[in-house]
């Protein structure tokens, strides 16, 4: 028989380490996590206006007016300095950290008269979905990202995660244990990195940091890009009902090209993927989108402890 006090001991330790696999010693912070699975990004540029693609803040040009955001989109490029804003929410089992990547402009580099393929203010981005495992910053199981109307869903290797409603459109890949997304030129739909250089020769690499630089030209692989909270007090949450920054819920104020035809993370919406995914579910009921979109999932709650979208 063990003696009483063994047994006692030998549970208590038990207890501790479970506690430990399930709770980490240093609690994560949002900046820490969304730092963690900042994605390398693959920004392609097109030569005709370089700095059209070039990542910014809604606020480049020093005010929240995005009615102007297209006009002074080339009065200095040095003001395009590279950003991406993110929000994390959570359940008891996973981490929705989305990034959102702004642009003054979605162009075209020919002509648009009747302004129906260009509009001022280009918002697209990822949600990244990170299971809990004890780890301080968890584990990447997969991603959905966003291309204009229509959404994309990638795993890495080693997720359990496999295709539910939506099929899973491809492998992600990892950089420097990163994910790794792409952008077009012009339109700027984002999509998993696939491997490829850039069409045309010439684009931007993005590596997240706690710095900020802008691109020197066109074709520079290596730039650094900082996080912006989308919750941050006075930032683009606390800004959703503002007429001189929004048209509508998530919609962004724009006169040229076609009018208010940008969208934040809280207006992003697939154009078929069903009627109980209504738009902007991406940020704000991220868990339920992924659940719709994966399955194989394993242990997955819907039940928020924290969620500052609602």
């Amino acid at each position: 028989m063990i003696p009483a006090r063994t047994a006692v001991a030998a549970l208590s330790a038990a207890v501790a380490l479970s506690a430990a696999l399930v709770h980490p010693a240093h609690a994560v912070s949002d900046a820490e996590l969304a730092l963690r699975w900042a994605p390398i990004h693959y920004q392609d540029t097109d030569s005709s206006d370089y700095d059209a693609d070039y990542l910014s803040t809604v606020d480049f040009d020093g005010d929240w007016d995005t009615a102007n955001n297209w006009e002074a989109q080339d009065d200095s490029p040095s003001r395009l300095t590279g950003a991406a804003y993110y929000s994390v929410v959570e359940t008891s089992t996973h981490w929705f950290v989305v990034y959102s990547f702004y642009h003054p402009r979605d162009w075209e580099d020919s002509p648009d008269p009747f302004e129906l393929h260009t509009h001022e203010n280009d918002m697209e981005g990822v949600l990244a979905v990170v299971r809990k495992d004890g780890s301080t910053h968890g584990r990447l199981e997969g991603v959905i990202t966003v291309a204009h109307s229509d959404f994309y869903s990638y795993v890495p290797a080693g997720s359990t995660f496999t295709g539910g409603r939506e099929s899973v459109d491809g492998t992600l890949r990892l950089q420097d244990q990163r994910p790794t997304t792409r952008q077009e030129a012009k339109g700027h739909g984002l999509y998993a990195w696939n491997g490829a250089e850039f069409p045309g020769g010439d684009g931007v690499v993005y590596h997240p940091g706690t710095s900020a630089e802008v691109p020197s030209g066109g074709n520079d692989r290596s730039v650094a890009y900082r996080l912006v909270d989308t919750f941050a007090p006075g930032g683009l949450w606390a800004r959703r009902s503002d007429p001189a920054t929004f048209a509508g819920w998530g919609t962004f104020r724009g006169d040229n090209g076609k009018d208010n035809a940008a969208n934040t993370a809280w207006g992003w919406d697939d154009a078929n993927d069903g009627s109980d995914l209504p738009r902007g579910l991406l940020a704000t009921d991220p868990a339920y989108l992924a659940s719709v979109y994966f399955a194989n999932r394993g242990e997955f709650s819907l039940t928020y402890t924290r969620n500052a979208y609602r």
